[in-house]
């Protein structure tokens, strides 16, 4: 049986889990209030759970819990193919830098910090939501299909790429990031028209997202193919 608010005829439905009752209650009210339909979940496990048969827009989701942490969480709720278009936000405690970092490997979308005020809650969950596009299009040919970059294929419809006949699953904003610099090999990307592109502008996260999602990269892809511009920003070779 799920447990959730009560629900409204929101087009948009957010997953909130978190272990601590008081703000799964402050969280939920407030969204509520603005319409939205609101699930909740104390745990990871159940959370999966609830995210596979409600398939939410966004999930906001506390670090910190027991059993299952909210990184692990994250990785699973990644690995699921109908899950794949979710936009997936950390609750985080002031300070917790190593969380965020570890969110973002983990496939994490943002992050939220705690405490946070009503007003800001709902100015962030709506640019949250506008980031929601199932079916990125960003990498494509002409033509609207998967693209081919010398032993590279990148697969729109299957956020996947091919890397020498291999299939690698991506996180949502790796296979972003990748799909915007390989949308015009040779060009310098800025940090600026990358955090715009694949983040929005209304989200801010500072430089060393783009480094955590390229490191990440690299280390799928090899080292030869996301070339660094010192200075300005990164380009995709081959």
């Amino acid at each position: 049986m799920l447990n959730r608010t009560s629900m409204t005829n929101s087009p948009h439905k957010i997953l909130l889990v978190d272990d601590e009752q008081d703000i799964l209650e402050f969280l939920s009210y407030n969204l509520r209030k603005e319409g939205y339909e609101v699930h909740t979940s104390t745990n990871g496990k159940k959370a999966v759970e609830i995210a596979r048969e409600v398939k939410p827009h966004l999930i906001i989701l506390d670090v910190m819990m027991p059993d299952l942490d909210g990184i692990e969480t994250c990785r699973e709720l990644r690995a699921i193919d109908d899950l794949k278009d979710v936009v997936i936000s950390f609750l985080t405690a002031r300070g917790e830098d190593y969380s965020q970092i570890a969110g973002f490997d983990a496939g994490a979308d943002d992050y939220i910090t705690k405490p946070i005020k009503p007003r800001v809650l709902i100015s962030r969950v709506q640019a949250l939501l506008r980031r929601y596009n199932p079916g990125n299009k960003s990498a494509k040919n002409n033509n609207g299909t998967a693209i081919h970059l010398g032993n590279i294929i990148i697969d729109r419809e299957a956020y996947l790429i091919k890397l020498d006949g291999v299939e690698i699953l991506l996180p949502k904003k790796e296979f972003e990031l990748l799909a915007l610099l390989a949308s015009k090999p040779g060009k310098v990307f800025t940090r600026d028209e990358i955090l715009k592109s694949v983040w929005g502008d209304d989200v801010v996260v500072g430089d060393r997202t783009i480094d955590v999602h390229v490191r990440k990269l690299r280390e799928k892809l090899g080292e030869d193919y996301i070339k660094t511009v010192k200075g300005v920003g990164y380009k995709f070779d081959f």
